[in-house]
C-alpha cells in the first residue's frame, strides 16, 4: 500500500493502473477510520482492480470551527487499518494541496440538499460537494463507496453526479453498528465513557418505533421517538424528520409514500457530540 500526499503522484500511479485495464474504486473518508469504513474498503477491493482511500478532513464542510478543530485525526492508525483491508493507495493531502485557491463553486440540489442536515448545517453539503467532486476529478474512479449512515449525503452526491455528468457509480453500503446498536462513527471516539453508555438509546428508540408505527399514526410515532430519546439524561434531539425516501420531503401519513425513512440527529453529552442515524419504515 502506498500513501500519497500530492495529486500528481497519485494520478501518475493511477495512469499506470488504467493502462493495465484496471477499474478504480474510491472510498472518500475524513479519517478516524473504524469498522464501518473498513467494510467500504473491503467491498471496493472485491469489486475493483485498484482501491484508493482518501483521508482528508475537509474544512469547507464544517460550519462550526470548534467541530473542525476537534475532529479526530490519526493517520498512522488509519493506514494500519487500510493496509489490513488490502487498500492499494491512500491519498492524504494537506488542505493547500486540495484547495490551492479558495473553492468558490456553489452547489445546491433542492429539495434533497436543503432539508434536515442542509437546514441545520448551512453550507455543509456545499462543502461536501466541493471536496467529493474534486476527488472524483482527481481519481476518476469507476465506483465510489459511501456508508448509509450518512444517508442524506448519498442523495446529495447522487444529485451532484447527475448534474455534473460524472461517470461514477455511487455504491451505497449498509450501516455498521456496534453490538449495542450504535452506528459506527468517527465522532464516537469523542464520547466519554458515560456518554458512550447512553448513546445506544438512539437506535433503540428508532428500532422499537418500527413496530410501534404499525398501529399508530406517523405523528404519534414521531413524538414517541423524540420523547423516548429526550427522557434519557444527556441526550437531546435536534430534529427527527420522517420523510419520503426519494425526495426527502416530510410526509404526514404513512400512506403518503411507499418509501418512508426516519432521520434523526441527537446531541449526546455535555460537550455535546452530534450523532446522526436513520431507520426505514417503508421501502418500495
Amino acid at each position: 500500500m502506498k500513501v500519497f500526499k500530492k495529486i500528481v503522484d497519485l494520478q501518475n500511479a493511477l495512469f499506470e493502473e488504467r493502462k493495465q485495464g484496471k477499474e478504480i474504486g474510491l472510498v472518500p473518508t475524513m479519517g478516524a477510520l473504524h469498522e464501518g469504513h473498513a467494510s467500504l474498503v473491503r467491498r471496493s477491493v472485491g469489486e475493483n482492480g485498484v482501491t484508493v482511500v482518501s483521508v482528508f478532513v475537509n474544512p469547507t464542510q464544517f460550519n462550526d470551527k470548534n467541530d473542525l478543530k476537534n475532529y479526530p485525526r490519526d493517520l498512522e492508525a488509519d493506514c494500519a487499518l487500510l493496509e489490513s483491508c488490502k487498500a492499494d493507495y491512500v491519498f492524504a493531502p494537506e488542505v493547500e494541496e486540495m484547495y490551492p485557491t479558495p473553492d468558490t463553486r456553489h452547489f445546491e440540489f433542492p429539495p434533497v440538499s436543503t432539508v434536515m442536515e442542509g437546514a441545520h448545517r448551512p453550507g455543509h453539503f456545499n462543502g461536501v460537494c466541493q471536496v467529493v467532486s474534486r476527488l472524483f476529478y482527481i481519481v476518476r474512479p469507476d465506483r465510489a463507496y459511501f456508508g448509509e449512515k450518512d444517508w442524506q449525503q448519498i442523495a446529495v452526491v447522487k444529485a451532484m453526479v447527475r448534474q455534473l455528468g460524472l461517470g461514477v457509480k455511487i455504491v451505497e453500503c449498509p450501516i455498521v453498528r456496534d453490538d449495542d446498536g450504535l452506528a459506527r462513527s468517527s465522532r464516537n471516539s469523542l464520547l466519554a465513557p458515560d456518554e458512550r453508555a447512553i448513546a445506544p438509546a438512539i437506535y433503540k428508540a428508532l428500532k422499537s418505533s418500527v413496530t410501534y408505527a404499525k398501529k399508530h399514526t406517523l405523528k404519534q410515532t414521531h413524538d414517541k421517538v423524540v420523547a423516548d430519546i429526550n427522557k434519557v439524561e444527556g441526550l437531546d434531539v435536534e430534529y427527527f424528520s420522517i420523510v419520503d425516501g426519494n425526495t426527502l420531503q416530510d410526509v404526514a401519513e404513512w400512506e403518503d409514500s411507499p418509501y418512508i425513512v426516519g432521520c434523526i440527529t441527537v446531541y449526546c453529552g455535555k460537550t455535546p457530540i452530534r450523532l446522526i442515524d436513520h431507520i426505514k419504515y417503508k421501502e418500495a
